[in-house]
């Protein structure tokens, strides 16, 4: 095999793993610093374990985690598929925040463009077709300006764009650490801040990054002859609270139910039955009736 032909396979593998980020925009050193930095960071917590400070990354990884991002900004604000009231609104949009993974304009407006355009190589931010960790990482660290200055990702998320708090926790949601682990290190000292801040957000990065790689690429089945590459992956489901049945969720993205069969575990649904029964939540979109059911 002649050179060329060499350095032709290699690009092709590349492109598969999604590891030649040509279309995107130019690399971001603040970024790949930010997240090398919590990585290491995080590999601190095996000097520095206790059950207490588990239980607290344990505890967090579920709060910001299924009620933060999986009920607050997917589900709640990204595709409206039930209300709660505006204090609670904004409460549970604080947990997302405290998620680190950005502000509720940004996380909003990236995954409206998801949908609309689903994996579209130009238009989807963490398109699958690009590769495993382009979909996975690499979309952050080389960044595209549409997706990330906002000014123009805010267009994508109008209704959110024009409430005043949710531009603050758009702007300062990094700030928002700082009284958290001020928290835990009065309750617990430096193992909670390493397993409560670090660890706990390297875990919870990776859990919802698998939803825009995995789900797309690898396993599982499909319920639904959607036009993408979807899956329902039942490991993903149990690391996202319900997240990973990701081909009913692209299927009906308004229905506030992933799980559909009785045996696919949706925790971020249960939580949406809590407040139901507590009378918080209302005008649920439920999985409709006249279409055909896989449980069937």
């Amino acid at each position: 095999m002649d050179r060329s032909s060499s350095a032709q396979g290699f690009q092709d593998e590349r492109d598969e793993w999604g590891l030649c980020p040509d279309r995107g925009g130019r690399f971001s050193w603040g970024t790949a610093l930010f997240f090398g930095a919590f990585h290491g960071l995080a590999l601190l917590m095996v000097w520095n374990f206790s059950w207490g400070a588990l239980g607290v990354l344990v505890g967090l990884h579920w709060c910001f985690g299924s009620l933060g991002i999986c009920l607050g900004y997917h589900r709640l604000l990204s595709h409206r598929s039930f209300r709660v009231p505006r204090p609670l609104a904004y409460a549970i949009a604080t947990l997302g925040a405290l998620a680190l993974q950005g502000g509720p304009i940004f996380w909003v407006a990236g995954h409206r463009l998801h949908h609309a355009y689903t994996e579209d190589e130009e238009r989807d931010p963490y398109s699958a077709r690009r590769g495993f960790w382009w979909s996975h990482l690499l979309w952050m660290l080389y960044p595209k300006p549409e997706f990330f200055e906002f000014d123009r990702y805010r267009r994508y998320a109008p209704d959110l764009a024009r409430d005043r708090y949710y531009c603050w926790l758009d702007r300062y949601f990094l700030l928002l650490q700082i009284p958290l682990a001020i928290a835990l290190y009065a309750i617990g000292g430096w193992s909670y801040v390493i397993y409560g801040i670090f660890g706990r957000a390297v875990l919870l990065w990776h859990s919802t990054w698998l939803i825009n790689s995995a789900t797309h690429l690898y396993g599982g089945y499909r319920s639904f002859g959607t036009a993408d590459t979807t899956r329902n992956l039942w490991w993903a489901a149990l690391l996202t609270y319900g997240e990973g049945w990701h081909n009913n969720h692209h299927a009906y993205p308004q229905v506030a139910k992933c799980g559909w069969r009785w045996w696919e575990v949706d925790v971020t649904w249960w939580a949406i039955q809590g407040l139901a029964w507590l009378g918080l939540a209302r005008q649920i979109v439920y999985p409709p009736t006249t279409t055909q059911d896989p449980t069937a």
